[in-house]
């Protein structure tokens, strides 16, 4: 089997080579040349050419093929259509934040399957089903094919695509590992988060394993019934919560919490009431995201409908609350939109 580049962390990189004579040094620099500029080095100084040949023999730099890129005018978030391994398409988004001149950035939204088991209501991946995990090369490369064309430099990844991240947690690991090496793209450890539907033994690994990347759980409703309605895949709730607790205890952090709001469905004062009572003492931070559902099955609230929904959550809840912006809805990049291409918007 050869040796894929992006698909191994440095030093895992040079326990590869090493028998050829590579040094970790030189596994650093051949894993920068092939994330930062994505190519294969044809000469590198005090390397003999020699040597190189032999490197090139074993080793080999896959790309994904981009069958597709598309841009919001709206504002600015671009969705791209990759095939990789397999014959399945799958996306990413690339994400532009500029918060303040000079300090504009760019966050890539990863996929991590093609498809999800998970079978979310309001989400389109999950309309799909499960097809296959993707390989942590195939992760790795969404970033550096949106780096390339990117108008501002990648300071952040989401494992938000499509797929379920702790279903396929030990390649998204190391696809996390691999981006966030200084010699590769040196992306912070805590610029980078997981999304999941609450996959309880991925977060208990989070905990154990004291992982340092970003954990966010999609909660959406406290009420077992709905929730079972909407997220029939995701675990039971006191379950979720016993593995959140032991995930704050393990490492101290306020847990993230997302809400897909759906209008007349999980926006009322008893929804709120309801998490409230649900998570206790629990320090949490909830991020409010609207519904984008391109069936027009379930539809975001009313500017009336959030603001009483906030309120609420200010009575009964008190802990932070933010919301969040999920753009591209134009071209069916926003949170919940990704189907590997086919709803995308033509013309």
């Amino acid at each position: 089997m050869p040796i894929l580049l992006k698909n191994l962390t440095a030093t895992e990189l040079h326990a590869a080579l090493a028998p050829r004579g590579v040094s970790l040094r030189l596994a650093r620099r051949l894993q920068a040349a092939a994330l930062r500029r994505d190519e294969f080095p044809a000469e590198l100084p005090e390397v003999s050419g020699a040597l190189l040949e032999q490197i090139r023999g074993a080793a080999q730099l896959p790309r994904l093929e981009v069958l597709d890129r598309r841009v919001s005018p709206r504002d600015g978030f671009a969705k791209v259509l990759f095939r990789g391994a397999g014959p399945e398409p799958f996306e990413a988004v690339e994400i532009p934040l500029a918060h303040r001149p000079g300090q504009e950035k760019t966050i890539v939204c990863v996929s991590s399957q093609v498809g999800c088991a998970m079978g979310c209501a309001f989400c389109a991946t999950g309309r799909i089903g499960f097809v296959r995990d993707l390989e942590p090369w195939e992760m790795v490369d969404q970033v550096v094919q949106v780096a390339a064309q990117a108008r501002h430099p990648v300071r952040g990844v989401v494992f938000m695509g499509m797929g379920e991240p702790l279903l396929n947690l030990d390649a998204a690991l190391r696809a996390a590992r691999i981006l966030s090496e200084p010699c590769g793209l040196a992306i912070a450890a805590k610029a980078i988060s997981f999304s999941t539907a609450g996959v309880v033994p991925g977060i208990r690994r989070f905990a154990a394993e004291r992982l340092p990347f970003r954990l966010i759980v999609s909660l959406t409703s406290a009420d077992p019934a709905r929730r079972r309605e909407l997220m029939p895949a995701a675990p039971p709730l006191p379950a979720l919560l016993d593995a959140l607790r032991g995930y704050h205890a393990a490492t101290g952090r306020r847990v993230t919490l997302a809400w897909t709001m759906i209008a007349g469905v999980n926006t009322r004062e008893e929804d709120a009431i309801q998490l409230a009572e649900w998570v206790g003492g629990l320090p949490i931070t909830l991020d409010l995201i609207d519904v984008n559902d391109a069936t027009g099955r379930f539809r975001p609230p009313s500017a009336e409908e959030l603001a009483a929904f906030r309120d609420a959550l200010r009575r009964h809840l008190r802990m932070p609350v933010a919301r969040r912006y999920s753009g591209g809805q134009d071209i069916h990049a926003a949170c919940g939109m990704l189907a590997g291409g086919a709803d995308t918007p033509r013309g």
